[in-house]
């Protein structure tokens, strides 16, 4: 069975039965006799049923975040924030698909040349549970406005999210078919990508996730677009400001309780300013409040399963032994539910978790460093390169910033987010492929070179 779990209460609040091979043969044969038909739908058609998706996301945001709470656990208030997301794209690509994906024109000699942007059929989505709403909306927006269809396969601790999904689409308008949840297991994807059916695959979650899905799909010669972990770097050099760098600080340490990709998880400091900042970090993260996440008050919620609360505690007291020191936090809180303090380490030893892996909760690793060389240095010292975060206003050590840090995004003065009209991914072990923006939407599309003479 595929279980919904509130993290908070560790009360069970639905149970479904996964699709079977019958049950995955119906949707896979549903999106391919689909694909065949939406193709040729126009772009105003598209457009409408997407604008009408907008607006039920408007229209059911308060139950579609109470859903999300109750499911994984982040605030209230960041559901709904999730929600009207959504909606942004929604209406970012029904107003500009249109454009991003018309025929250019090209210069090529004799005769008459274009490039054209055609849909190439059913795309697999695999999609974790941190942003349930988000992270696929990213993915199938541009998707289904390029006319392709989708197939999602969401983390199965999310499977009423992943349901509200398929039957927002489908009011909407969209054709049934275009957008289908699959309630499967892990196990069953590589089956699913083998399916000749399935034009092209993406993903966003780990890396072993990551790497079984390029396996799977490399072998059969299919496109994918991996977003996979990030351990990013938040630099601060001596001209920052300060006080506005500490209260960023806290809140890309602490979105979504600690669970995101792109949350910022090292603080790179200069050694002039280290000593004000760590401690007023320290006490920006004391002074949050964790608890409920139904709550208006709450900051930070609950991890969103035992397992990533007891990775998180065991990263957390493998790097404490090895000999760094706890400014704030460090340990689980004990209360029911999956809720672990918000945390500051500093003094963090080479080869320790805290300093070589991703953790995933509301824990911050401390750096010092004497200069720019050695900030970038130690921000590109990593598997991944999703986002980089770095505050300063001398212009030459932002242009240095901006050119040398080795990651997808970077951002001056600001926290790393996501936004729909810019694109979004990753280097190194973080992943490849762009999702949002132009770039996004050109994905998974034949780029096809169109000659006509005479």
């Amino acid at each position: 069975m595929i279980t919904s779990v509130n993290p908070a209460t560790g009360a069970t609040l639905a149970t479904f039965a996964p699709h079977d091979a019958e049950d995955v043969e119906e949707r896979l044969a549903r999106a391919a006799e689909t694909f065949r038909r939406y193709r040729l739908t126009s772009m105003e058609e598209r457009e409408r049923w997407m604008r009408a998706t907008a607006s039920l996301l408007d229209r059911d945001q308060r139950p579609l975040a109470r859903t999300m709470t109750e499911e994984m656990g982040k605030t209230i208030r960041a559901a709904r924030a999730e929600v009207e997301k959504c909606a942004w794209v929604c209406r970012y690509y029904a107003d500009h698909a249109a454009r991003f994906l018309a025929d250019e024109a090209v210069e090529a000699g004799e005769g008459r040349s274009r490039v054209s942007y055609q849909p190439i059929g059913p795309v697999l989505a695999v999609m974790p549970w941190n942003f349930p709403f988000w992270q696929v909306f990213r993915f199938a927006v541009p998707a289904l406005m390029a006319g392709n269809v989708g197939l999602l396969k969401h983390a199965s601790n999310v499977p009423r999210c992943a349901l509200e999904i398929e039957r927002l689409f489908r009011e909407g308008g969209f054709p049934e078919g275009a957008f289908q949840t699959l309630l499967i297991g892990a196990s069953q994807v590589a089956g699913v990508i083998a399916d000749a059916r399935i034009a092209a695959a993406t993903l966003t979650g780990s890396e072993p996730a990551g790497s079984s899905v390029a396996r799977e799909a490399g072998a059969r010669i299919k496109k994918t677009v991996l977003e996979l972990g990030g351990s990013d770097p938040f630099i601060v050099m001596p001209s920052a400001d300060i006080a506005a760098a500490v209260r960023t600080a806290v809140t890309a340490r602490t979105i979504n309780n600690g669970q995101s990709c792109i949350a910022a998880k090292r603080f790179i400091v200069h050694e002039d300013v280290a000593e004000r900042f760590e401690r007023e970090l320290a006490a920006g993260m004391e002074q949050l409040r964790v608890g409920d996440p139904m709550d208006e008050s709450t900051d930070v919620g609950p991890l969103a399963t035992p397992a990533i609360l007891e990775q998180l505690e065991e990263q957390v007291r493998r790097t404490v032994d090895a000999g760094a020191s706890v400014l704030t936090g460090g340990q689980r809180l004990d209360r029911p539910g999956n809720f672990y303090a918000p945390t500051v380490l500093t003094n963090i030893p080479p080869g320790t978790p805290a300093r070589c892996e991703e953790m995933f909760g509301p824990v911050a690793a401390c750096f010092r460093v004497r200069d720019v060389d050695e900030a970038i240095a130690l921000a590109n010292d990593s598997a991944f390169g999703l986002g980089a975060s770095a505050w300063t206003r001398d212009a030459k050590e932002q242009e240095r910033f901006a050119r040398d840090l080795e990651s997808g995004l970077v951002f001056i003065n600001a926290m790393v987010a996501s936004d729909p009209r810019l694109p979004f991914g990753g280097v190194k072990r973080s992943g490849y492929g762009r999702e949002l923006g132009a770039w996004g939407i050109r994905e998974f599309v034949n780029i096809k070179t169109i000659v006509v003479r005479g």
